[in-house]
């Protein structure tokens, strides 16, 4: 298992890539940052020095999802998208993920379960590959670096959203 930062990730079986790290915040509003386009867009966004200019989220099983990442130094686009094969609010989400310009072979079945335990919320990512060939080129690929930067500043996107006061703006208090 590797640790880079807080976030832990181990493989399993010879398909899976597993991917956990805690947040002090509760799961329904994890739920709404993994959902909600206007925060998706604050903190989905891997090494520093890209944006997001294109997250688009249709909520439904059988719904789309498609974001766009610039390198902003560049304009360098990369892009992807799926669709919604599950969705248990505010616990579960299960999509499917193809890269425009694929760098691993395949599609991709992503899981993401929010736990909930004390007022802190564990996310569990887990990414099933196509073959172990594109799993070993994604752990090879470095993602676990960007991830965690993606996911540090998830933490600072729940702070100012909780103390901003945007949790009262989609209708949390």
């Amino acid at each position: 298992m590797m640790n880079t930062g807080s976030l832990k990730l181990a493989t399993r079986g010879e398909r899976e890539i597993v991917m956990t790290r805690e947040f002090n915040a509760p799961r329904r509003l994890l739920f709404d940052v993994f959902t909600k386009p206007e925060l998706v867009k604050q903190w989905l966004l891997g090494p520093p020095g890209w944006s997001m200019p294109v997250c688009e989220i249709d909520l439904k099983v059988g719904g789309k999802y498609r974001y766009v990442w610039r390198q902003d130094s560049d304009g360098t686009e990369m892009g992807m998208g799926g669709v919604y094969r599950e969705i248990v609010a505010p616990e579960r989400l299960v999509s499917t993920e193809k890269f425009d310009e694929a760098w691993y072979p395949g599609e991709a079945v992503g899981t993401i379960v929010l736990s909930e335990h004390g007022g802190k919320t564990t996310i569990t990512q887990t990414i099933l590959y196509e073959s172990w060939e594109a799993r070993d080129a994604v752990l090879k690929s470095g993602m676990e670096k960007g991830l965690a930067a993606s996911y540090e500043r998830l933490a600072d996107t729940l702070a100012s959203v909780r103390t901003g006061g945007l949790e009262k703006r989609a209708g949390r208090s």
